[in-house]
Parts: C-alpha cells; sequence; structure tokens
C-alpha cells in the first residue's frame, strides 16, 4: 500500500529482485546479454514524463544517451521515448549500455520486457562484452537513475544481486562510479592486439571462447582451434620466443646470417660496460639482456661514466647487461607475420615542442589531454608520465620541468620511442626498401617467430641499410598491434587479417559439427544414438548428456552435464571432431546455450514436466525455451523437428537453417504437411509399413531411400519400444543432414542396444535372478506413460508386473498424481518412492500424492508400498519379485540402482531362494 504526499506516492522503491547472465543465444536474444528482474514497486506509476526535469538531468550527466536510436533507429530516438515517457527499467537498460560505452567497452544491444504476472516487474536486458564489467555497468545505472528521483521515492534495493563493489557509494558520484568502471575495464578487456584478432575471427565467422580474465583465447573449437595471448599464437616455438629473450644469442644468429647487427657485449659489472664502451667505440647503448618495452635502456651515451649509469639503469630490470655500437638513424618497428613483411612504423619518443610560453610540464599536460591518449594500453596512444628517467633526459640538457623552450623546439623525454612511454608512430609500410624488407623477413625466419616485431634503425627506411648504415637491434617476440592499427599519422593497417590467414588458411572457420538435441523426452538416448553414428564414421566426439560427458567414447565427467558449461567444456578439448551435446531447458534459463550456434539443432517433443518452475508455466512457455536451440542453427545448418508434436512442429515458422521432419507416420498414414514438405524435396525421415514390419524411410530430394528395419535396432525391443524408435528417427535425420552415409547409420544402429555401457538409465534389462529388470529414467507422466506402453507389450511374458516410481518434488502436484495414475494403469504392485533433496517439499508428500493417483484409478491401497530411500525401495521390489516376474526400476541414482541389481542374489530372499532351487 501507498500513502499519498502531494504528487509523490511513499511506497516501496525499486529493487532488484535477482539477475542472470547470459554467454550464448538465449530466450530474449541470440546476444550475450545481463538481464536484471526489476521490480519498480511505487514508481510502476512514475514513467519519465511525470519526473520534473529527471530526463534533462540525465542528460547533462550521460549525454551521449542523444545518440540512442532505441525504437526509433535515429539519433535522439530514446530522448523522444523519454519526454513522450517510459519506464524507469527501459532507461536502466539505456544507462548500462551508455556507461560500458562511456568506459571504454562499446555495447548497443538492449530490451526491456514486462514480466507476465507480476505486476510492476520488468527484465532489463542489456549486452556486455566483459561479464564483471556488465555487472557493475547495471549496479551504477540503477545507483543513478535512483539518484535523481524526488527524495521519497529513492532507495534501490537489491543491487547486491549485481555487483558487490559500489563505487557510488558515500557520495563517490557517477565519475567516481566511470572511473571505477574503466579501471575495471582495463583489467578486463582485451588489450589492441588481441581485440584486434578477435574481431577479425569474428568477422570470418570463426568462434570465440576467451579462456582467463586476461588475453588467452581460443579461437574456433575442437581439433580445429588455435590459441592466442596477444600476437603469440599456439604456432610460436617456444625456443623462437627464448631465443627472441636472449639478445646476445639473437645477435649472433643474426649476425653469422649475415644480417647486419650492431657490435656489443654482455657484460655483469660497470667496469666492464665500460671496457667494452671503450672497445667497440662511442657512442653507445646499454640495455638488459632480455628486457622488454624498452625498460632499462640508455642511448647515445659517450662518456664512461654515462655508461657507468646506463649500465645501473639497465642492472634494475636483470643481472646480465648488454653494450653495443648504437647505430645512427630513425627507430622503425617492422611487423612480419607468416613469414611475409606487413607494416612498418617509424617509432617517435615522448616529447613535446616548444611554445615559447609554456613550461614543459605545462606541455605534457597538454598532450595528455588529447582524448587519443589513456593509460597503459586502454587508448591509442599512452599518457606520457613524468618519472626520474623524464626529468634525468631533461636535465642532461639543461633543462627543467619548469623550463619554458624556445618556439619549435624539440624536448625529448624519452630515450626509447616505445608507445608504452608515451611515444607515437608513423606509418612507413609503403616506403620500406625490398633490401630491408628482406632482412626483417629473414630475421624472423632465423629467430623461428611466426610474427616478430622486428627493431630496425636506419637513416631512411626507403634506402637500404647496407648503403646507409643501420640494421636491426632487437628482435621481438609478442610484438604489439597498436602502432600499426592506430598510427598518429599515415595509414591504419589491417594486420589482423594476415595474422587469422595464417592461423586458418584457405577460409577454414575453425568450426567442428555442433549437434545439439533438446527436448522433453529422449534427449538421452538420441544424443548417444547420434554420437555412436558419428563414432561409427570415424569422428572423434565429444558428447555431453545428463550422465556426464564422454569424449572418444571415454567417460571424462560423471554427473549432469546437459548444460552451456558442459557444453563449452566439450568445444575445448583438442581432439573433438564432432560435438554432441544434450541441452536442457535449465541451462537455456540459467544462462543461454554454451555456443553462438549449432549445425544441427533438434527438438524432440514437448510434454508436461517442470512446468511451474522459473516462469515456465504453460506447455507454449516450455516450447519457447526449447525452441531456442533451433531458433540459433547456423544458415547453412539444419532444425530437425517432430512432425507428430503440435508445438514442435510450430517451431518451424523460426526455425533457422533446412528444415527436416521426422515422423512416426509414414506410408498411407503421413500427414499432409509432411507430404507436402516432401513432396518439395524437403529432408524426412519417417516409420512406415514395409514388407517386414515398420521400416525407416528417408525422403530428400523427391528420392524415397529405405535405411533398414526399425526391428534391426536393438534398442527398440524388436520394434516393440516405440519411443526409441522415434528416437531412431531424430537420430537418421541428424546425422543424415550432418552428412552421414546410410550405410554407416545403418550399420552403426544395428549395433546400437539398450545396454548399460551404451545407454545408462536407458530401457536397461537384466535377466539373471529368475526374473527380469528394466532400469530407465522415467521421470515426468510422458516418459512413464511410453515406458508403460513398452510394458504392456511385455506382459504376456511376465506373471507379475512390479514398479518403482517417483518424481522429483519440483513437479506440479497434478503431475505427481497423473504419474501415480499412470502406474496404476500398468503395474500389480506399485512402490512409491523419494528423492532425498525433496525440491522443496516436506518427506512424503510426493509419496502421498504419487499414491492419491493410484487410488483414484482404481488402484488397490494393499498393493501400494511406500519407502522413502531408494536403495530401500529398491531392495522391496527385488524381494516382492518371484520366478517369471518384471520388475521395473526408474531410479534418480542410475549408477547406484544398477550397482543394486548386479549384486542382488536370490539368497537375500528366502521364497525366491526355494523357488529357484
Amino acid at each position: 500500500m501507498s500513502t499519498e504526499t502531494g504528487d509523490a506516492a511513499v511506497a516501496a522503491p525499486m529493487k532488484v529482485l535477482h539477475s542472470a547472465v547470459y554467454r550464448g543465444p538465449h530466450l530474449f536474444s541470440h546476444t550475450p546479454m545481463i538481464r536484471i528482474r526489476l521490480d519498480l514497486g511505487a514508481l510502476e506509476e512514475w514513467p519519465t514524463d511525470r519526473l520534473p526535469g529527471f530526463t534533462d538531468a540525465l542528460i547533462a550527466m550521460l549525454p551521449g544517451l542523444q545518440e540512442h536510436g532505441c525504437s526509433y533507429g535515429v539519433p535522439g530516438g530514446f530522448i523522444r521515448r523519454m519526454r513522450e515517457g517510459t519506464w524507469l527499467g527501459h532507461v536502466t537498460e539505456h544507462v548500462a549500455l551508455e556507461l560500458q560505452t562511456r568506459a571504454g567497452s562499446r555495447v548497443t544491444r538492449g530490451k526491456t520486457r514486462s514480466v507476465r504476472g507480476c505486476p510492476g516487474c520488468y527484465n532489463v536486458l542489456y549486452a556486455y562484452r566483459e561479464e564483471e564489467v556488465g555487472l557493475l555497468a547495471g549496479r551504477l545505472a540503477l545507483r543513478l537513475v535512483d539518484s535523481l528521483l524526488p527524495a521519497e521515492l529513492r532507495g534501490v534495493r537489491g543491487l547486491d544481486e549485481l555487483h558487490e563493489r559500489d563505487p557510488m557509494a558515500g557520495g563517490g558520484g557517477l565519475e567516481e562510479g566511470l572511473r571505477a568502471l574503466g579501471r575495471l575495464v582495463g583489467r578486463r578487456a582485451l588489450g589492441p592486439t588481441t581485440r584486434s584478432l578477435v574481431q577479425e575471427a569474428e568477422r570470418r565467422g570463426i568462434p570465440v571462447m576467451r579462456l582467463d580474465d586476461f588475453s588467452l583465447v581460443q579461437l574456433g573449437h575442437g581439433k580445429k582451434q588455435q590459441r592466442l595471448r596477444a600476437s603469440i599464437t599456439g604456432r610460436t616455438s617456444s625456443i623462437a620466443v627464448e631465443i627472441a629473450g636472449d639478445k646476445d644469442l639473437t645477435k649472433s644468429l643474426l649476425a653469422d646470417a649475415g644480417i647486419p647487427v650492431p657490435k656489443g657485449a654482455v657484460v655483469r659489472s660497470a667496469e666492464a660496460a665500460m671496457r667494452e664502451a671503450g672497445r667497440i667505440g662511442y657512442p653507445v647503448v646499454t640495455k638488459p639482456l632480455d628486457g622488454n618495452h624498452g625498460r632499462g635502456v640508455s642511448l647515445d651515451l659517450r662518456t664512461p661514466e654515462a655508461v657507468r649509469a646506463g649500465f645501473e639503469h639497465a642492472a634494475l630490470h636483470g643481472r646480465s647487461v648488454i653494450v653495443e655500437q648504437q647505430f645512427t638513424g630513425h627507430d622503425h618497428r617492422i611487423l612480419v607475420i607468416g613469414g611475409e613483411v606487413r607494416a612498418v612504423a617509424q617509432r617517435v619518443p615522448a616529447h613535446v615542442v616548444g611554445d615559447g610560453e609554456r613550461s614543459i610540464a605545462e606541455l605534457i599536460e597538454e598532450v595528455n589531454r588529447d582524448p587519443r591518449r589513456g593509460d597503459g594500453h586502454e587508448k591509442t596512444l599512452t599518457r606520457i608520465v613524468v618519472d626520474d628517467h623524464v626529468t634525468d633526459l631533461l636535465a642532461k640538457e639543461g633543462l627543467t620541468l619548469e623550463s619554458v623552450p624556445e618556439k619549435d623546439r624539440w624536448v625529448a623525454l624519452r630515450d626509447t620511442a616505445n608507445l608504452s612511454t608515451g611515444g607515437t608512430a608513423i606509418d612507413r609500410t609503403d616506403d620500406i626498401h625490398p633490401e630491408n624488407a628482406c632482412i626483417a623477413r629473414r630475421a624472423a625466419q632465423i629467430v623461428g617467430l611466426d610474427v616478430a616485431g622486428i627493431d630496425f634503425l636506419a637513416p631512411d627506411i626507403r634506402r637500404s641499410v647496407r648503403e646507409t648504415g643501420g640494421g636491426i637491434v632487437e628482435v621481438n617476440a609478442a610484438p604489439g598491434f597498436r602502432m600499426h592499427l592506430e598510427p598518429f599519422e599515415g595509414w591504419a593497417r589491417d594486420i589482423a587479417r594476415p595474422a587469422i590467414d595464417m592461423l586458418f588458411p584457405d577460409g577454414e572457420t575453425g568450426r567442428i559439427p555442433i549437434i545439439a538435441v533438446t527436448g522433453t523426452n529422449g534427449k538421452s538416448t538420441t544424443t548417444r544414438m547420434v554420437a555412436h553414428i558419428l563414432a561409427h564414421a570415424g569422428l572423434c566426439v565429444g558428447m555431453t548428456s545428463t550422465s556426464g560427458i564422454w569424449v572418444n567414447g571415454e567417460k571424462i565427467l560423471d554427473g549432469d552435464a546437459s548444460g552451456p558449461r558442459s557444453a563449452r567444456m566439450v568445444l575445448r578439448e583438442p581432439t573433438v571432431e564432432a560435438a554432441v551435446l544434450e541441452t536442457a531447458r535449465g541451462g537455456i534459463l540459467r544462462e543461454g546455450l554454451g555456443f553462438e550456434a549449432a549445425d544441427i539443432g533438434a527438438v524432440l517433443n514437448i510434454a508436461a514436466d517442470h512446468l511451474g518452475i522459473k516462469e515456465v508455466d504453460t506447455l507454449d512457455d516450455l516450447a519457447a525455451v526449447k525452441s531456442v536451440v533451433v531458433e540459433s542453427v547456423r544458415r547453412d545448418g539444419c532444425s530437425v523437428l517432430n512432425a507428430d508434436d503440435p508445438l514442435t512442429l510450430a517451431m518451424e515458422r523460426h526455425a533457422r537453417g533446412r528444415i527436416a521432419f521426422f515422423s512416426m507416420k509414414g506410408g498411407d498414414a503421413m500427414p499432409e504437411l509432411l507430404r507436402e514438405h516432401v513432396r518439395a524435396g524437403g529432408l524426412a525421415v519417417v516409420n512406415e509399413d514395409g514388407p517386414a514390419g515398420r521400416d525407416i524411410v528417408v525422403h530428400d530430394d523427391g528420392r524415397r531411400l529405405p535405411l533398414m528395419s526399425a526391428a534391426e535396432i536393438p534398442a527398440t525391443l524388436g520394434g516393440m519400444a516405440g519411443f526409441n524408435i522415434q528416437n531412431a528417427l531424430a537420430a537418421v535425420a541428424i546425422t543424415y543432414a550432418q552428412g552421414i552415409s546410410p550405410p554407416v547409420i545403418r550399420a552403426a544402429l544395428q549395433g546400437f542396444s539398450t545396454s548399460f555401457e551404451q545407454s545408462p538409465g536407458r530401457l536397461n534389462i537384466h535377466d539373471a535372478h529368475g526374473f527380469r529388470v528394466i532400469l530407465d529414467y522415467a521421470h515426468n507422466p510422458a516418459g512413464l506413460a511410453a515406458l508403460c506402453e513398452v510394458v504392456g507389450k511385455l506382459r504376456p511374458k511376465h506373471r507379475r508386473l512390479i514398479g518403482m516410481v517417483s518424481i522429483p518434488g519440483d513437479r506440479r502436484d497434478e503431475d505427481i498424481r497423473e504419474m501415480g495414475r499412470i502406474a496404476a494403469g500398468t503395474f500389480d504392485e506399485i512402490v512409491l518412492r523419494e528423492r532425498p533433496d525433496g525440491r522443496g517439499r516436506e518427506a512424503g508428500e510426493v509419496i502421498r500424492l504419487l499414491a492419491e493417483g493410484a487410488l483414484a484409478a482404481g488402484f488397490p491401497e494393499e498393493r501400494i508400498h511406500r519407502v522413502m530411500d531408494e536403495h530401500d525401495a529398491t531392495r522391496h521390489c527385488l524381494a516382492m519379485a518371484r520366478r517369471g516376474d518384471l520388475v521395473v526400476l526408474t531410479p534418480t541414482s542410475v549408477e547406484a540402482v544398477w550397482a543394486q541389481v548386479l549384486t542382488f542374489t536370490p539368497e537375500e530372499t528366502p521364497a525366491l531362494a526355494a523357488e529357484m532351487a
């Protein structure tokens, strides 16, 4: 309830109910996004047009919002929406996007939608590049929006759902928040080199997976992947990196090959450095043996005292120091990729140019105001930092920071021209003399680097150094691309493209086939069938399922692995040639898919399960979640749909790629819609009458291709297990669409059984105790009904049917009762059990509801057995069994119950032991 004070409602302020990070395609979009479930509270009655001054105040703080097009699609569109009146959830979306952009992590995609059944609640969704940055931006966005509200409406709650840090706490304000966000971007965002390579890979359609919080990135999947960190690639030789790191060894190898390099020596004392300088001849250079980024380098040393100081400076960065001849000329960085010169930049040391009015300190401050300059590698250029090296260098010229250099005087602030110390770069790619380019290429090849930065001193890069003097002073592994991508002067060079071409030649994309299988029932069996067929075709298959992860037939992880994390694990496996991924509802809702796009997506069926959980209340809701799989299929891929299931069939409208149907209704029973699809040349796999029973037939491009009799597949129990025929139809459609030949598919399915080894927990049969045991993970009404259909066909061969039945406690009451009703229609004795966790229900409640369903169906009370624990319930079923009985177990702990079945002996049951005797 709210009370009124003037025009403002005094009531609960905004509250974050929860948040989610979608790392792949999800229910709301194909773009990775952060979702904030926001309850506006009293602010549901306060759109922006009712908040005086709100819009203008927000624009003043974030003027970039004026560029947001929103639904109008033109700059200013969002501001127009605010002036017309929009809800604060929508405002939060745009502010979170703009904050990330201001901090240097540009994103533009977002959407806000009301939540069904929750008045005043909105799903606020916005894109992100770095997960932690996106979460902090969401927190700051809500704090900022909240700060502009009337005092009686402020006090947003639940912000810790987003990010534990709050830079705006304690009156820090927007600027402090932006600084914190910028620092976080600096720590989490990819550097310019890695970013350029990732962007080129994405442009080429190569999948990208970030492997750590820094710059380790995987391009491609499975066996076709390549890894890189900045410009170090998975192909970069470790020996070559070591050679490049040893500057003396590098010079020796190059000199032996006739490459012009400066004379020099490695020393470990100032006295030795001075002796070598005298032998080489002044001027000389001192630098650490294994330094980088210009650290510890001193140039133009012309006296023994200067050499001593240079040695001491270099020794701070390593025990061994190089003293070498100083080449004269301009400092150039030549970038060699794959044995070819791809870019040349002339590097200019950090400096200022006098104007006759301002001091050197003021001139440095002016240079640092350039918006292209930032801290470290966050921007095109790096800010100049005043340190002892700067002041010492100025002192050599008789200057201080307070000195006012005359107009046009060039004042050096650094000896070296590294961008990381404030230097700039001028593109010279088109100017390099062919002989200089040849020298650089050979140097990279001699050291052995696939990507090399050659530091080349030359008076005039347009003339050969063999004529002018000069040569190579260093060969660098992991050269930065920044100076070539965005030079201070001259043309930007597209150097990421040749680097990616080197890793993925001839247009390779680094992709392996990704097959995603979803649905209510049959996912695990179909996934295993598909993996079995692909393995039969000679592929190394990575498979995820609710039972674990397998690679090349070996189990590498136990437990439920049907979510996105498991999918990513398989896609990172360096031996995998094809990924077959069971894709469950829970993972899609939690964080989206674990991959950007599937080559083949399959939806098997939609049935009542998990309803009433996480806002999936109806079958239509469930279908919307499952359809994410086929909506994320590649354009040149294939969506496989069950034509016998209306909700699955309806997904054809949104599914991507080629459409393939499977159906139990073939031949004369084929529905007209499916018949039209076949007549139009579409792909369909159907079960139809044949000479020896029901046949599996492929229709494709107007051709009819009989594959095999369904009874030939051991998993169908001679054709009795209709649900496994249906699973086989889906598996055939999937693998045929993937290009597996019919003979290979047929041979593979002829070897696919319901053994525990091949399909644990799915129609496993054990005959060893004088009675038959069937173990199947039938955990919802549709699954139990399909199992009971098979059991009913087996009834004539057995004396009694004993069934152990349960269902997770988070299912609806009507679903639990329905399980009891289905069991009552099949079994002679029913053993009801519960899961140990209860999933929110009191102990015994699930059994009570199951019993209510059975009793309502007319099942006798005396034949209902209530046993809480699964182990005890299994033992009870086995103990009740007599010769000729059929015991059906639907376990939660599949492996434990199967082990219990295998180790059971008739001696445990005296009556049975007597029968067996």
